[in-house]
């Protein structure tokens, strides 16, 4: 489980960092890596957005099991 989320947590990054990239200086890196919506590329957005639900339901377990332990 731990290698799953350091992919998980490396893809957000990239991500993060793509969309301030896009955001600052309307440069896409990765459209300029891998092609403009090439399935590559796309499949380098679909795995982002897996790793963003991944992260979140992560996140949502460990929540719950903070606040149950607390009380």
């Amino acid at each position: 489980m731990r290698t799953l989320d350091i992919v998980t947590v490396l893809l957000l990054v990239v991500g993060g960092l793509n969309w301030g990239l896009v955001g600052l200086f309307g440069f896409d890196l990765v459209a300029a890596i891998f092609g403009d919506m090439t399935v590559v590329a796309r499949l380098v957005y679909a795995l982002v957005g897996v790793a963003a639900v991944f992260r979140l339901m992560a996140w949502r377990g460990t929540s719950r099991r903070t606040v149950t332990s607390r009380a």
